[in-house]
């Protein structure tokens, strides 16, 4: 070894050793300042159920269609409610912000938000059937076309509603087809065109409805402003409904569940 190749070779041998002591010191660093330290461990830790098997990845824990969101009132439930409404977060958020259109009709409200067609599907047995409705309101969809469970074609999310109609009629429960509500964009998912999207599936929704003698009730066209979504007096992030337009809902809803049930 020459004397340029053993200058070369210490260089070497120093910056390894540097490497390794800001390695070793960054290791005894506390991660963040206090606030930031607090703040890791306040942070709301991933769930656990029942049967939670710790030694797997978190996600083959998850209870993907959530049936026990709703299993302990299912299991309270002391009388078969007139009509069951199924659906997202707007069904989910109608039963909290209006409870008592809910109570005073002897509705319940079966509604998760985020959910998709597949999943309500996969959990119509449990939150629709076996409390022995009279009635069933499926609004479901829009999730779909914002891709919250990744992409599927509007004849397949007409499909999965469709399997629910079926599923319910079978078991003597009249399914009502909602249509999808007007939404002009997603803030969640911006990028999503979801105008014509949403039209499609309500027009299959609703020849579908109209082939099979079930009621479709027409949302949309009530609430769609100009630019096929709803205003801001309606829905304030563009989705998910106002107490003024779940009231508008409502009266519509309510109708349409009383010529079901030939009132």
């Amino acid at each position: 070894m020459n004397t340029r190749q053993i200058k070369i070779f210490v260089v070497l041998i120093f910056c390894a050793l540097g490497f390794a002591a800001n390695v070793n010191a960054a290791a005894r660093k506390p991660a963040g300042n206090p606030a930031q330290q607090k703040a890791q461990a306040e942070k709301p830790q991933k769930r656990t159920y029942p049967w939670t098997i710790k030694t797997i990845d978190y996600m083959y824990n998850e209870d993907a269609a959530n049936f026990s969101r709703y299993a302990k009132d299912n299991a309270e439930l002391k009388k078969a409610p007139v009509a069951v409404f199924m659906g997202d977060s707007i069904t989910d958020a109608w039963a909290k912000v209006r409870p008592n259109f809910f109570s005073e009709n002897n509705y319940v409200g079966r509604g998760i938000s985020g959910q998709v067609t597949s999943q309500m599907l996969v959990r119509f047995r449990n939150d629709v059937l076996a409390l022995k409705p009279q009635v069933v309101l499926i609004l479901a969809g829009t999730n779909d076309v914002a891709r919250n469970s990744g992409y599927i074609a509007e004849e397949n999310v007409v499909g999965n509603v469709i399997s629910m109609c079926e599923i319910a009629k079978a078991n003597s429960v009249k399914p009502i087809i909602c249509s999808i509500l007007p939404a002009s964009s997603y803030r969640w998912r911006p990028q999503i065109k979801s105008v014509e999207s949403i039209a499609k599936i309500n027009a299959m929704l609703k020849d579908y409805a109209q082939k099979n003698s079930i009621l479709y009730l027409d949302y949309f066209s009530k609430l769609a402003n100009a630019q096929k979504g709803l205003d801001p007096d309606m829905a304030k992030d563009g989705v998910h409904p106002t107490a003024a337009c779940y009231a508008i809902m409502e009266k519509m809803a309510k109708e349409a569940v009383e010529s079901q049930l030939g009132k």
